[in-house]
């Protein structure tokens, strides 16, 4: 395409962002509710009995597969990345990652007697499709988004909070849809419309892309770069101040791998524990389990801009990187010292509350929110130039780490007990954020100046 209709296509704007930015919300919004519809439903699914329609899974191998899911899932990106810059460009990638996405949604959806293949089966390769889908799909939209403005656009910022909105939105309702469906009409229901929220996704970017984003993701950026370049090349070597900032990524990546364990808890032991231990009962109406899904970004949508002016008003005040990402291990501690509370409860009623759910999970997105975007964002400016994709490569590979133990540590709770898996995550998060608030200090040191304390944490959002 050329230069022109790019251009015309920045130029078509809504409520001051390119009209663009519109079209990538809703692909991403629906590509959400997939993702998280499935997400809320796996290791329901696994754990059910046969003849419900589950595969009869003990909750330690549920959890197990749960974890190299959701780790897979943050791995694959890294090559989905290369391939797009290398050769498929971000806008192909998305159209085949997402068209992939939607055959694993499917073949979830494929009740076996109908297949005739074993359950199990349809399970690995459904899974395997999705895992493949989202390498594609999930790296290269938010490059997208990015690319529609140019280096120094005081917009962009504003733009990837935008865009992080769609991503909860669509969490947020795929919770309630897909459990719904589960609930009245069996698991493959609850996948089928998860696969048609892929289709949506990508049925958008094939009707609407070509209008609103130009040429923009068709040329693969390497093939780009080399041709501006004109073969140029830079080696030299890193800077004191570069391997400094390095550290610091290193460092706060070994504390994220802690976060994101026990968070992870919230779609596996915690989905559990709401499906089995939990009285749901509210006005005579029986909540379905995978409504307790939508809480983190019902939260996510509610505190946000709340989050995000108090760090505003603060100014000069506003906590370092570091010690927001020490808030939100303490955070995460604390919605486990809620999960403790059921437990207790559990012992001597019979059931716990929901209030204890809706607490742990409103104090792990306080969690979430101090130290998810920040850990983005510090990536970004602290990585040099010439390593950037490297080093966001490794940052989701820590949190790709911590998917697979979060699978690991729950699945010990048949052996160790809730209270003690409970307990234990809850120590470590309080006890990590105390020790990342000592250390704090060096690391802002090692940032040589690379932080800025005025940026809100709002406009730091950019990922999903």
């Amino acid at each position: 395409m050329s230069k022109s209709s790019s251009a015309d296509a920045n130029s078509r704007e809504l409520f001051g962002h390119p009209a663009g930015l519109y079209l990538l919300f809703s692909t991403e919004l629906w590509e959400r509710f997939s993702y998280y519809a499935m997400r809320a439903l796996l290791v329901l699914y696994l754990t059910d009995t046969v003849t419900s329609g589950g595969l009869g899974w003990s909750q330690g191998e549920a959890l197990q597969l749960y974890g190299i899911f959701t780790g897979l899932v943050f791995i694959t990106p890294i090559f989905g990345d290369a391939l797009a810059d290398n050769w498929l460009g971000a806008r192909r990638a998305i159209l085949i990652g997402g068209l992939i996405m939607a055959a694993g949604q499917f073949v979830l959806a494929v009740p076996p007697a109908m297949s005739g293949l074993d359950a199990e089966m349809l399970l690995y390769v459904g899974l395997g499709l999705l895992v493949i889908g989202n390498g594609l799909f999930k790296p290269n939209i938010s490059t997208m988004v990015g690319g529609l403005y140019p280096q120094g656009d005081h917009r962009r910022d504003g733009a990837f909070t935008i865009f992080y909105m769609g991503i909860n939105i669509g969490a947020l309702i795929s919770g309630i849809v897909a459990g719904s469906m589960a609930e009245g009409y069996g698991w493959n229901a609850g996948f089928l419309v998860a696969g048609i929220g892929m289709l949506l996704a990508v049925a958008i970017q094939l009707i609407f892309a070509p209008r609103h984003l130009g040429d923009l993701g068709v040329e693969p950026i390497a093939r780009r770069e080399a041709r501006l370049s004109k073969g140029a090349t830079s080696r030299t070597p890193l800077t004191r101040e570069e391997r400094d900032r390095i550290k610091v990524i290193m460092v706060l990546g070994l504390f994220t791998i802690l976060f994101w364990a026990g968070f992870e808890q919230g779609g596996g032991l915690m989905a559990l524990y709401a499906q089995d231990y939990t009285d749901r009962i509210l006005m005579g109406f029986e909540v379905p389990a995978a409504w307790f899904q939508s809480l983190n970004p019902l939260f996510i949508i509610i505190l946000s801009p709340l989050l995000a002016g108090l760090w505003s008003r603060m100014k000069d005040r506003e906590p370092s990187s570091p010690v927001k990402f020490a808030f939100g291990l303490i955070f995460l501690g604390v919605g486990f010292v809620c999960m403790i509370g059921a437990v207790l409860e559990q012992q001597t009623a019979g059931s716990a509350s929901m209030m204890w759910l809706v607490g742990a999970f409103f104090f792990h997105t306080l969690g979430e929110l101090c130290l998810s975007p920040v850990g983005l964002s510090m990536v970004t400016k602290l990585s040099p130039v010439r390593m950037g994709a490297l080093m966001m490569g490794a940052w989701f590979a820590f949190i790709a780490l911590a998917n697979y133990l979060a699978g690991m540590i729950g699945s010990l709770v048949g052996e160790a007990g809730a209270m003690s898996v409970f307990g234990g995550i809850a120590i470590t998060g309080v006890l990590g954020g105390l020790l990342l608030l000592i250390f704090a200090g060096k690391l802002v040191d090692w940032m040589h100046g690379a932080e800025s304390r005025h940026a809100p944490l709002n406009t730091q959002l950019n990922e999903g």
